[in-house]
């Protein structure tokens, strides 16, 4: 065998092994540009934020084995790509309740947001318009219907209701985002009293936050939070009254447990634009709702956030799908994390898919820039698997390219076998 053969190494050629990355001063930029997953992000949102905070938004219900399990679904999933079918360009697009959509995914509601960092939905709202997505606020933002719409004057804004125990509330909520132009509502249906959020018990969490000991030593190494949370308007929620106390007992006075079908169809009657259901968790609710003429449904277990143990929605979704898919538009949330779980999902037939703490991540690790980047980074892995697959639309995308590999399989129930259709 022949010794290889040596050189010294010629200045020229040592000169372009060693360009340096001109090194970026922003210190959001640089840490934000560093975060390559929704996971990064969360990392970086967790060394940023306190701990009640952070554990408001990352947190679920008692042991958060639905939201483990949701996020669970996801990963086990196997794709099937078609070989020698190029996509060299992908078209990402959507038509979501007779209105476009760049993406195939929107931001979902989610309460109490300007606590995680102070921009809060002004952030989600004005990251949503450039992205060309839908944004959803919240019954119980932190950010007036009126102030989101400012901030996403040409985009397309949804508003999330609950149906309170002052129903004269919840009709004023609805007239004012139908007045602002809100296009679609979605109709809550998940939270007749609040969930047992243990992480918040433990934190003490309330609304205002209460300062502790625990607290002051953990804000210690946070003081941005701090500085931004005391020199800016005080947190309270927009759209309503009630703002002090812990998150349990918000919930719990402003929900009610009565809420019906008939609620459902006052709510219609009063409101001019479309409407979906949000929190449907089986196959005959879904049904039902479609007989009653909403346009839409959200198959959601509310981020694992409300009843521990409740159904998967993403393996729900196949069902679903088979049974209503023809008659309404079919959407999911919970467990979303990586653009490739958005890809199954629209390949298993959904229409559409919402992100609530994927954003919330990026809000807490870098506001609106943060915000931006999350949807950077779903943008970049739904169009990498998409050209992976060999599929160049949203419409190609089909069962067949998916598995949901199942990892808990049921036992036999009152004395039936079920199969896995119906898990």
């Amino acid at each position: 065998m022949s010794p290889v053969k040596r050189q010294l190494p010629k200045p020229a050629e040592l000169l372009e092994l060693m360009q340096f990355k001109k090194p970026e001063l922003d210190a959001r930029k640089r840490r934000l540009d560093a975060a390559l997953t929704i996971s990064d992000l969360r990392t970086i949102a967790k060394r940023r934020t306190p701990k009640a905070a952070f554990d408001y938004t990352d947190g679920a219900a008692e042991g958060e084995l639905s939201l483990a399990r949701a996020r669970q679904a996801f990963q086990d999933v196997e794709f099937h790509p078609d070989i020698l079918r190029p996509a060299a360009e992908v078209d990402m697009s959507t038509e979501i309740l007779e209105g476009p959509s760049a993406l195939p995914f929107g931001i979902a509601p989610t309460g109490f947001t300007r606590l995680m960092q102070t921009e809060g939905e002004t952030a989600g709202a004005g990251a949503a318009g450039a992205a060309g997505i839908p944004f959803t606020l919240s019954t119980l933002g932190t950010t007036s219907i009126e102030d989101v719409k400012a901030a996403n004057p040409h985009g397309r804004n949804w508003f999330q209701l609950y149906v309170m125990r002052e129903r004269e509330i919840s009709y004023g909520l609805v007239k004012r985002a139908a007045a602002a132009g809100f296009d679609t509502l979605q109709f809550t249906v998940d939270t007749p009293v609040a969930g047992a959020r243990l992480r918040d018990k433990r934190n003490g969490f309330s609304i205002p936050p209460q300062l502790t000991v625990g607290t002051i030593i953990n804000a210690i190494p946070r003081p941005w939070w701090w500085i931004d949370f005391l020199t800016t308007p005080k947190l309270e929620f927009a759209s309503l009254s009630t703002t002090g106390g812990t998150v349990g007992e918000l919930l719990n006075a402003a929900m009610d447990p009565t809420i019906s079908y008939d609620d459902l169809d006052v709510i219609r009657s009063l409101w001019p634009g479309k409407i979906v259901v949000k929190g449907v968790q089986n196959v005959e609710d879904s049904k039902r709702l479609i007989d009653r003429g909403v346009d839409g449904i959200i198959l959601s277990n509310h981020g694992g956030r409300q009843l521990d143990r409740a159904p998967i929605p993403f393996h729900l979704l196949p069902e679903v799908v088979r049974e209503v898919g023809k008659d309404a538009t079919v959407m999911i949330d919970t467990g979303i994390m990586n653009g490739a779980d958005i890809v199954a999902a629209v390949a298993m037939g959904a229409k559409f898919t919402l992100i609530g703490r994927a954003y919330l991540y990026g809000l807490m690790a870098g506001g609106r820039q943060g915000v931006d980047r999350t949807i950077e980074i779903l943008r970049t892995e739904i169009e990498r698997t998409m050209k992976l697959l060999g599929v160049s639309t949203l419409a190609e995308l089909e069962p067949r390219h998916v598995t949901q590999l199942e990892r808990l399989v049921p036992r036999a129930s009152n004395g039936g076998v079920l199969t896995s259709a119906s898990r």
